[in-house]
């Protein structure tokens, strides 16, 4: 059973979906619990890789205390398969934030992990637990980024500032470097950082 309060809806296990995010695929997708979707955020959830019986799987596994913030796009990552487009699942662990604007086609995103607005993450690419990723950074495709890793945009190089639906208009991409390794500690800060957004946050009214 699920309640509304402010424009959101919010599930039995604690998720706070807005009314305005867009959901395709609703029985696709698992959301561990706690988890913040903000308007206009897509998940598409419809895009999924059919088996050669014909049954359907999950496309979309996001962990608990995420937050999808304003006008992001989740979307399944695709490749050539036998003739045909072929959809992968996507995976997203717990205390993940996912800044405004930000579009995610990785494979897998791990547990702890801090993605800044307007970013691009690319097709199959891979971000390892506890890593932090700054602002207008590229990740580009098949890229995998190691654990404890602090990512930022330190040469051009990424799309197109704006692509067929005006999404980047405006927004310089760099394609993104591992500059720093950080502290073991990580985890940690960033599992208190979430939950204590998590507990703090009201919807917008």
């Amino acid at each position: 059973m699920a309640s509304s309060q402010s424009g959101y809806i919010i599930t039995d296990t604690g998720n706070k979906v807005s009314r305005k995010a867009e959901i395709l695929g609703l029985r696709n997708i698992v959301l561990g619990g706690k988890t913040i979707i903000k308007p206009n955020v897509q998940i598409r959830g419809d895009l999924v890789r059919v088996s050669a019986s014909g049954g359907g799987a999950i496309s979309v596994a996001i962990g608990r205390y995420c937050l999808l913030d304003d006008g992001c796009l989740i979307k399944p990552p695709a490749k050539p398969y036998k003739g045909q487009l072929s959809y992968y699942p996507i995976k997203i662990g717990d205390h993940v934030h996912i800044g405004a604007n930000t579009t995610i086609e990785a494979a897998q995103i791990g547990s702890n992990v801090i993605i800044g607005k307007n970013c691009i993450i690319g097709k199959f690419a891979i971000i390892k637990d506890c890593v932090r990723i700054d602002d207008n950074t590229h990740i580009p495709a098949g890229m995998v980024i190691p654990p404890l890793s602090l990512v930022s945009a330190r040469r051009k190089g990424g799309p197109k500032p704006e692509d067929e639906t005006g999404r980047y208009a405006g927004v310089i991409h760099g394609i993104g470097e591992v500059v720093e390794e950080l502290p073991e500690v990580t985890q940690l800060l960033i599992d208190a950082e979430t939950r204590d957004f998590y507990t703090a946050w009201k919807p917008e009214q």
